[in-house]
């Protein structure tokens, strides 16, 4: 019934990250509870935030709590039954078809893709990070005049095992990038002077523009879908500088590539996204972790969303980190979410409840299944 829940609705989580493997205390649950690095004022908690509420109602009957549990009692049980039993419960109850996972933060954390679908019992692809290939060429020996070279051969490499690949250049200086793709001078120069202050500093943080646009181009040029966060993030990325508006000349500039862009999480420039997905053929966009922070807003976060994206052009994820409660959270409230929304359109008359049907399964799992070549779903 169209406006339902849609708790059999099919999905693809196509940008999402591993959980974590270590048991964590209070206060390492809290900092998963948001994107600050540093925790709130005294005598404060990341509960009482709209994502922590959510926890306390939609992830505490699964631990055998009553909905809404103080958190207290919800970190009490989740300490009993441990980080392993917590996950398997949380990851098999979002009932995920599939996962494609961002392996380039924190990677020695987090449980690998074939460990995340150990746990969940659900197939899992790697999304490789473009910015931690560099820091790997970088490591290996290369002289400048190679790089660009050796960056190239080693994305291409990658490209036989990933099914995507993922840029944070929102993170590194803006995405306001020049379209053009770099000259072979322009890149040695950039690499003469990044491999110096690698060997100065013993930091591989990539942040040169010329670099990080040599190694979009790179991917581009394999085909594989190419992901680039946008909006919202943690206090490393300057949010104005994140505004995926800023992406018009570039976007225009590898139109003729073919090869599909997909902005990633967008909030709260999910309506720019959204008309940049309308007005570009191989633009796709979604709303991601957006709808786990927003809580009780989420479905007003995807109506909006709705406005001008095509909707063979939006897409599922979660972009859920370290705790298993991310990754639940995200698939039963889109399914929430995506119900309530298309619900009011039907009965409004808008739409007919077959649309209302056929949209929904085309935003949970077709679109990322026909980008990212994926198998059928399973079934039985």
């Amino acid at each position: 019934m169209s406006g339902a829940i849609r708790n059999g609705l099919t999905l693809v989580d196509h940008h999402v990250h591993g959980v974590v493997t270590a048991e964590p205390d209070r206060a390492a649950i809290e900092s998963m509870l948001t994107e600050a690095v540093a925790p709130g004022p005294p005598g404060t908690t990341a509960f009482d935030t709209q994502l922590g509420f959510a926890v306390c109602r939609w992830c505490a009957p699964l631990l055998d709590l009553d909905p809404l549990a103080p958190a207290d009692a919800y970190v009490r049980r989740r300490l009993e039954l441990g980080n392993a039993e917590s996950a398997r419960r949380l990851l098999s109850a979002a009932q995920v078809d599939a996962w494609l996972v961002d392996t380039g933060y924190q990677s020695d954390a987090v449980t690998t893709p074939a460990e995340l679908a150990e746990l969940s019992g659900t197939p899992a692809w790697e999304v490789a990070r473009l910015e931690s290939i560099a820091a790997q060429v970088a490591g290996s020996g290369v002289r400048a005049h190679g790089f660009g070279d050796a960056l190239t051969e080693a994305v291409q490499a990658a490209a036989a095992a990933a099914v995507a690949f993922k840029s944070i250049a929102a993170y590194r200086g803006g995405l306001s990038l020049d379209p053009a793709r770099p000259r072979p001078p322009e890149i040695s120069a950039a690499a003469g002077h990044w491999l110096r202050e690698v060997e100065r500093t013993g930091s591989a943080r990539l942040d040169d523009q010329v670099l990080i646009r040599h190694g979009i181009w790179a991917a581009l040029d394999t085909g594989r879908p190419l992901q680039l966060h946008t909006g919202y993030g943690d206090p490393d990325s300057r949010l104005h500088l994140a505004d995926p508006s800023l992406l018009h000349d570039f976007l225009a500039a590898s139109q003729h590539t073919g090869t599909a862009v997909m902005l990633l999480h967008c909030y709260p420039y999910h309506r720019q996204a959204g008309a940049l997905a309308n007005l570009f053929p191989h633009v796709y966009m979604d709303v991601g972790e957006a709808l786990n922070h927003v809580g009780a807003r989420s479905a007003a976060v995807l109506a909006e969303a709705l406005e001008l994206t095509p909707f063979c052009k939006m897409l599922y994820s979660s972009d859920a980190f370290g705790l298993p409660e991310l990754h639940y959270l995200g698939a039963a409230g889109f399914r929430r979410d995506i119900g309530t929304v298309t619900g009011a359109f039907v009965a409004d008359g808008a739409w007919s409840a077959a649309d209302a049907d056929r949209v929904s399964e085309m935003i949970g799992s077709g679109n990322a299944r026909r980008v990212y070549r994926l198998a059928a779903p399973r079934t039985g």
